[in-house]
């Protein structure tokens, strides 16, 4: 994986880990902080979405992938519309967790890409659902 892209990924997990931090420490108010998480938290996941639609693209094949590039879009959102508590910190948990399982089942990269695409978004995904876990602790 090319040494930016693992930089660039690492950023943003800043984020998820600073807002959190700064409601602990008192730096930001609690409504605040889980405002602008939720917010950072649903744009980051619609990125995804991208992910599938270049692949579908990319194989010319304008199935099913092409309908689910949308769906983390659309939870972003919803989770957005109905913002403000512990379950939707949870529902976004789960849908990072559900899209990594869906990468390593759909995506078709090279063996050697879709190896270090998968290890890196391990990482970052790991890290991600801990700060959302960690918000809710704080909620």
């Amino acid at each position: 994986m090319p040494y930016s892209v693992v930089i660039l990924g690492a950023a943003g997990l800043l984020p998820f880990m600073l807002l959190p931090l700064a409601v602990v420490m008192n730096l930001l108010p609690l409504p605040e902080g889980a405002r602008y998480f939720t917010q950072y938290s649903a744009v980051l996941l619609s990125f995804f979405g991208g992910i599938y639609w270049w692949d579908a693209l990319s194989k010319k094949d304008f199935g099913p992938q092409v309908y689910i590039a949308m769906l983390p879009t659309i939870i972003g959102w919803l989770c957005l519309v109905f913002a403000g508590s512990s379950m939707i910190l949870s529902v976004l948990s789960v849908t990072y967790l559900a899209v990594l399982m869906y990468d390593k089942q759909s995506l078709s990269l090279d063996k050697e890409a879709i190896v270090s695409y998968i290890s890196l978004r391990m990482i970052l995904t790991t890290v991600v659902v801990l700060c959302h876990g960690w918000m809710i602790f704080i909620l």
